[in-house]
């Protein structure tokens, strides 16, 4: 008998305690989670590594990024900027 009602005690802090199943169970989601994030921390850390590669290397790369981010324009090229006309009927 008493040692049932041991076994019965000892379950119940298993289950209950904050240092038990629950504990458990959360610290499990908790490295879930941060494994899913570790993933795609990997993968935005591959695309930088591969665009710094590409611009200590390659002279097209720093152009491009000059182009988008900075409106470069090449010496013997022409820009256009496309202008969409207003609605005055308001």
């Amino acid at each position: 008998m008493l040692l049932g009602i041991t076994g019965l005690g000892l379950q119940a802090e298993l289950w209950f305690s904050d240092d038990g199943y629950r504990k458990t169970m959360n610290l499990r989601s908790a490295v879930s989670e941060q494994r899913a994030l570790n993933e795609t921390l990997r993968a935005r850390n591959a695309a930088l590594d591969a665009e710094v590669i590409n611009l200590k290397k390659g002279r097209d790369a720093a152009e491009e990024r000059a182009r988008t981010d900075l409106g470069m324009i090449g010496k013997k090229e022409t820009f256009y900027q496309v202008v969409p006309v207003a609605d005055t009927s308001r």
